[in-house]
């Protein structure tokens, strides 16, 4: 299993960085997981974000941000280079966001996107 610590391809945002340090806190997720952030096919666009949380896998490379361990999928690298992931709780946006400059498009939702 690769656990290189690289420059990350991805940023949290300071609002993403707490939300994500309760969730671990408020769900006692285990010692050895991270942040899982990735990209799928699928979506109204094209593509989908994957966040959850996760163990390293063999093709990861592995960083952190504020404390928070992430992990990505080498081959996911070029869709993620530059995306910085954003927490939302207001009455018109509640969630993760993600701000990515490799999308050439992106759905109503903010989940999907093209490149």
């Amino acid at each position: 299993m690769q656990n290189t610590a690289v420059a990350s391809p991805v940023r949290l945002s300071e609002k993403a960085a707490e939300e994500v340090k309760r969730i671990l806190k408020e769900k006692n997720i285990p010692e050895g997981f991270g942040l899982r952030i990735g990209v799928k096919g699928g979506g109204c666009s094209g593509m989908s974000y994957i966040l959850g949380f996760d163990r390293l896998r063999e093709h990861d490379v592995s960083f952190e941000d504020d404390g928070i361990p992430i992990f990505i999928d080498k081959r996911h690298g070029l869709y993620l280079m530059g995306t910085t992931v954003d927490y939302q709780d207001g009455l018109d946006a509640r969630g993760f966001t993600f701000d990515n400059p490799n999308a050439t498009s992106t759905c109503g939702c903010g989940s999907s996107f093209g490149v």
